[in-house]
């Protein structure tokens, strides 16, 4: 039977918890952190929703510096570069935007590309002629002195997930990306595809007691990570077990319960299930 997300867990809920716990108004931010961190001890937080609540807090703290991706370690491209020269690099990086310089200035970033762009170049002829200035969408620069809370609003207010940072001399000092910023609050974002992409791994914690499964992960190994039980002779993978228990082949962030263990569909396409994350209940 499909489980989903129970009434309990709801942010509604936990937020009236919070505001029961608290009596009196703090004066100030640590006063109201230890407020949290009482309420979480006293079992009236569960830990993600107390991570959330603090890490949202600290947010206001940090400053783009602390978290953007260097200039020396930034995959850019220059203005005059042709497709055989940079499309390796935007294949091997598997990045969605990527900065891009000015032919005789490599402190200037005069545009972002963005990877679904070139797709026209396929059906186009003409590609031949291809100048990469003509793809371009316009850069958002800010400061490495903005703080983080402030640089979620400016994202949101520009629908943009990527800002190049400048130092106080205007020069490049590296780049952000909103998904940067919000795993300050939610803790690290895997990519599935990263996952996927490793030929060697077949499961993988990514918190305690949570964990990324492929699907043609074999039952035996499954158990072995797990200390689950679950019996191979009928199904030679963990994607089998849960093929069954839906009767169907789910789309993705469907979730199902099979005995201890609740699936969440992280991937899948039209003939089989390829990523899940498995959780325990009690």
């Amino acid at each position: 039977m499909s489980e989903g997300r129970s009434p309990g867990d709801s942010p509604k809920s936990w937020l009236s918890r919070l505001t029961q716990a608290i009596s009196g108004e703090p004066q100030s931010r640590e006063a109201l952190a230890d407020m949290i961190h009482s309420a979480g001890d006293r079992g009236l937080l569960d830990p993600d929703a107390l991570r959330i609540i603090v890490a949202t807090l600290q947010v206001s703290e940090l400053q783009v510096r602390e978290i953007m991706v260097p200039r020396a370690q930034m995959v850019a491209l220059r203005a005059d570069m042709e497709p055989r020269d940079f499309l390796p690099m935007m294949l091997e990086s598997a990045h969605s935007r990527f900065p891009v310089l000015g032919e005789d200035n490599n402190d200037e970033v005069i545009g972002i590309l963005f990877a679904k762009d070139l797709l026209k170049l396929i059906r186009d002829e003409k590609a031949e002629r291809f100048t990469l200035k003509d793809f371009l969408r316009p850069a958002f620069f800010v400061p490495e002195s903005t703080h983080l809370d402030r640089l979620i609003k400016e994202f949101r207010a520009k629908k943009n997930h990527m800002a190049i940072v400048l130092n106080e001399y205007g020069g490049i000092a590296g780049l952000v990306t909103l998904e940067d910023a919000l795993e300050q609050i939610v803790g690290e974002i895997d990519d599935e595809h990263d996952f996927e992409d490793d030929e060697d791994t077949l499961v993988r914690e990514i918190s305690p007691g949570e964990f990324v499964v492929k699907a043609i992960t074999p039952i035996a190994d499954f158990n072995e990570h797990l200390g689950s039980r679950f019996s191979n002779d009928d199904y030679e993978t963990i994607g089998g077990i849960v093929m069954n228990a839906f009767e169907r082949l789910p789309e993705r962030d469907e979730q199902i319960q099979v005995d201890q263990w609740l699936f969440t569909v992280l991937a899948a396409d039209r003939r089989a299930i390829r990523l899940l994350k498995v959780e325990k209940k009690n």
